[in-house]
């Protein structure tokens, strides 16, 4: 057994993706440079010294997490300076990095980058994945592998209308890959707000318009049982209001609920006075190769930075939960 206690590193390291190669453990997420746009100020440790965004953590052991550097090679600067929610996924001996890039939080498109390696560096392959003229805001995105190789591409962006009881601002889509850097153009919506729990921000303006604006963000999909749940964050990330909550479906492309959540989010929610807005998850198997964990970041106490924590995810017959968000020591089992 080991113990652990969360967070698992100590610097900034937002919306947290892991994943395992060859026993290995990586983490890649949004650091403070990116979440800032402060990226041009920041160079990589290698010698070439060209900008590289995202920060990457590795893991021999699951506990213990040490930085190695950072991912992507820093495409065309015209695309903006706010770097967010990396994912990876490995297909056909390649890694493929997907990411958000936009102007604060305008204009965020999303964009796809590859290496050979999981440490990079990755390099965009040069155009986005989805239209930025048919969709000005895309962010979040999420591969899933289904059990028949098929690959999906989950993400967020904005809706504007409030038809039969949704609220506007940003939710959920799924689209098909039909390569690993070309949607299929059939998205279909995952989820959209109905709580008020998702409120982002009364009186937002948004699109030349003031809307009572929701966001759900962070898709992170999984199959349990013969059904899809698509895990993500709701609410406001810089309040105690964030949290972790599921759809579920019986088809990846849906449709999906994730009604009995209208009181609060379900996996995932602040401790008062412990822990502060845990959210935007991933999830990957520790080390005895069965126990599933939840991968998420929270807030520190005075809240100058989001960190890496983890915590064990358990099914219920009602529907997924977490073991969390715990502050005080944890075992792993290795085997």
């Amino acid at each position: 057994m080991q113990t652990y206690t969360n967070p698992v590193y100590k610097g900034y390291f937002a919306d947290p993706f892991v994943w395992q190669h060859e026993g290995v453990y990586y983490a890649i997420g949004t650091g403070a440079a990116e979440a800032e746009g402060t990226v041009d100020e920041v160079t990589s440790v290698d010698s070439n010294h060209k900008s590289r965004v995202f920060p990457l953590l590795r893991s021999f052991d699951f506990v213990n997490w040490d930085y190695v550097g950072n991912a992507l090679q820093r495409p065309d600067p015209a695309l903006g300076d706010n770097f967010w929610a990396p994912e990876v996924a490995y297909c056909d001996r390649q890694f493929y990095l997907y990411y958000s890039v936009g102007h604060e939080d305008k204009n965020h498109q999303l964009r796809v980058a590859t290496s050979d390696t999981p440490l990079g560096p990755y390099q965009d392959v040069g155009e986005p994945v989805v239209d930025p003229k048919s969709c000005p805001f895309a962010i979040d995105p999420h591969p899933f592998q289904d059990d028949d190789g098929q690959w999906y591409l989950f993400y967020a962006r904005d809706f504007l209308d409030t038809s039969d009881g949704v609220r506007a601002g940003t939710a959920l889509v799924v689209d098909k890959l039909q390569t690993m850097t070309k949607l299929a153009g059939e998205g279909k919506v995952v989820l959209r707000a109905r709580s008020d729990w998702q409120r982002f921000l009364a009186n937002r303006l948004m699109y030349g318009e003031i809307y009572d604006w929701h966001t759900l963000e962070g898709p992170c999909v999984r199959k349990h049982e013969g059904k899809y749940y698509c895990f993500y964050s709701g609410g406001r990330w810089e309040t105690e209001n964030y949290g972790v909550d599921y759809g579920v479906a019986n088809n990846v492309m849906g449709p999906y609920s994730d009604a009995g959540n209208e009181t609060g989010p379900r996996v995932l929610k602040s401790v008062p006075n412990f822990v502060i807005g845990p959210g935007h998850n991933s999830i990957v198997l520790g080390p005895d190769g069965k126990t599933e964990y939840v991968v998420y970041h929270a807030w520190t106490k005075n809240m100058d930075m989001r960190q890496i924590c983890l915590d064990m995810l358990i099914w219920k017959p009602e529907g997924p939960s977490c073991n969390g968000p715990t502050w005080t020591p944890q075992t792993i089992s290795n085997y």
